[in-house]
């Protein structure tokens, strides 16, 4: 494995996490044959097959979404090492108290906190899990210091600062063999043909409502459901499609069968992830070294 670099990882992950190579190699300020030679050749070194080409793009193998995984946590920890000098100070002690929803609980911070927990081991994280405008008043009231929440959801209030984390694409999800896994981009109004499964957490219907109305296309509501689990069997088993952000995309569900995701033909806006935060407060000293940890590992 002495011919697998760290530029060869970095340029894996940029093409899992945009589903093209195109848009990969525009990520990482390369060309896209950069992309395509470094996936060759771990390919190659592995003897696996990383990804399943597409006309319209790529997905992980089995053994590629395996591969992603173990690649973005060596990724991540080499980065928290380089920027260790910058923010680490082990003697710092305290409490933060942070307020998030469903969606980020599970999908976004758990592995954040934990790189943050390593690098200031004394300082104790109390999380509040709350719905938008609970998060807001948690911020307003100093319940809690900082808030992460789906900023695409809200209307911006001069009460508080807001900052940018990460954009996720949202993507139809369908069954491996479901008529919209193949030919043709997918249409808004192609998706109206077919039952939608509509998670409900996270102001999910309300973002989803809104879309489909800026296009005046009707989807029709198959299963509305709160659990993220539940919405990947239906979906895997071909009772339904739906548009969620690649934040929550799995390949499987949890028996077993793929779960296909496919760019849209119409403009779907992507689902915005940040902090807020009170404006005139000031932070803690552990809240605002968990304020810059998480704006540095998010590359924002």
């Amino acid at each position: 494995m002495h011919n697998i670099s760290l530029k060869q990882l970095r340029y894996f992950l940029a093409a899992a996490e945009n589903g093209r190579f195109s848009m990969a190699a525009a990520a990482v300020h390369v060309s896209q044959s950069a992309i395509t030679n470094a996936v060759l050749n771990l390919e190659g070194e592995l003897k696996v097959k990383l990804f399943e080409r597409h006309p319209h793009g790529v997905t992980l193998t089995a053994d590629g979404h395996s591969f992603y995984q173990r690649c973005r946590d060596i990724v991540e920890a080499l980065d928290d090492a380089v920027r260790e000098p910058c923010f680490q100070v082990h003697r710092m002690e305290g409490e933060i108290h942070i307020a998030a929803s469903y969606t980020l609980l599970g999908y976004f911070l758990p592995q954040l906190m934990a790189r943050f927990r390593t690098n200031y081991p004394a300082i104790a994280l109390e999380l509040h899990d709350l719905q938008r405008e609970q998060i807001e008043q948690a911020i307003d009231d100093e319940t809690a210091e900082l808030g992460v929440m789906i900023l695409s959801n809200a209307p911006r209030d001069p009460r508080f600062h807001y900052h940018s984390l990460l954009q996720s694409r949202r993507r139809l999800w369908s069954s491996s063999d479901h008529p919209l896994t193949h030919g043709a981009t997918p249409t808004l109004d192609d998706i109206s043909r077919y039952p939608y499964i509509q998670i409900t957490v996270d102001e999910a219907e309300r973002s989803t409502n809104r879309y489909f109305e800026k296009h005046h296309v009707t989807r029709q509501i198959g299963f509305r459901t709160s659990s993220m689990e539940a919405l990947r069997g239906l979906i895997a088993h071909g009772f339904g499609v739906t548009i969620l952000s690649d934040l929550v995309y799995r390949q499987w569900s949890l028996e077993g069968k793929k779960i296909e995701a496919r760019a849209l033909d119409d403009a779907v806006p992507s689902m915005e992830v940040g902090l807020i935060y009170k404006r005139g407060r000031k932070l803690s000293a552990g809240a605002q070294a968990f304020k810059e940890f998480i704006i540095h590992a998010s590359g924002s």
